[in-house]
């Protein structure tokens, strides 16, 4: 563990992954504590904070500081709160949202920079988030691959997610689950962008594909797409390019979601849980 800018940093994983203290987030940061904590966010790709009691405007506050806020075109937010999304799911429920691995809103032109989601409610167990590191997984590949890829770009679309057309994750989970994101005709939108992008921070290499928005290559069918994609998905999600978060009430998670993919695990059935989301807007990936 080490202080910098009066904050704490303690390392979760040999991946990715650590834990801040040292910090209350309710209150305005100062400019030596703020730059800490970004720091810490380019250093690790995810940050964790404990014991957090944060209002909605106070989480929003927090958030505008690292950019404009980006609303979720297709999920509910809080109440008087547009942008602050609710991610639940009841303890009836069998189906969670995030439950899979995914960068997010990749199918925006200016996915976000990242995400901030704050515990309100946990389960006893389970619940956990899993994060992967996706400088590792650019850093892994063989330099033909490497070469292979930089020269590649990507469809992204929140077809598979939010279509109309019934095949949608949304339209066949939604019955299964409290929190049911909109579909919409807009979900078929494309947007390209390229395999590996270069973090517009650190300048590293990043690979930038996902399952979840993913849809082929450009200029390839997404047959051909398809077994090199299936082997990226699961090479970038390797167990050792990953760290896992335990929740607890008024913990906060904040990814990098320009060097991560996530990853929310549905394994605390019977019981409730509740988290508020609020995510910055990033740059286009080139």
């Amino acid at each position: 563990m080490h202080a910098n800018g009066k904050i704490s940093v303690k390392r979760l994983s040999g991946a990715l992954g650590a834990e801040i203290g040292g910090v209350d987030l309710a209150k305005p940061l100062g400019n030596e504590t703020f730059a800490a904590i970004h720091q810490a966010l380019l250093d690790h790709c995810v940050i964790f904070f404990r014991d957090q009691v944060m209002t909605p405007d106070q989480h929003v506050a927090f958030a505008r500081r690292f950019g404009p806020i980006s609303i979720h075109p297709y999920a509910a937010s809080v109440e008087g709160h547009p942008e602050v999304m609710r991610v639940f799911k009841e303890k009836e429920d069998k189906v969670n949202f995030g439950g899979g691995w995914h960068s997010d809103m990749t199918f925006l032109e200016k996915p976000p920079l990242g995400s901030i989601l704050y515990a309100k409610e946990v389960p006893p167990y389970g619940g956990d988030t899993m994060f992967a590191n996706q400088y590792l997984a650019y850093g892994a590949l063989s330099d033909g691959m490497k070469k292979t890829l930089e020269s590649l770009n990507a469809v992204h679309s929140a077809n598979a997610q939010y279509g109309v057309d019934g095949r949608s994750e949304a339209n066949k989970n939604n019955a299964k689950r409290s929190m049911k994101p909109a579909t919409s005709e807009d979900a078929a939108e494309e947007v390209i962008h390229p395999v590996v992008r270069t973090h517009p921070e650190t300048g590293r290499k990043t690979l930038y594909v996902n399952v979840g928005f993913t849809q082929r290559f450009e200029g390839w069918t997404k047959k051909e797409s398809q077994p090199l994609l299936r082997w990226l998905y699961e090479h970038c999600a390797k167990p050792e390019f990953t760290c896992r978060f335990t929740w607890a009430t008024n913990s906060v998670a904040f990814w990098d979601n320009r060097s991560t993919q996530h990853y929310a695990l549905n394994d605390y059935h019977g019981f409730r849980r509740e988290m508020n989301r609020v995510t910055v807007e990033g740059d286009r990936p080139r």
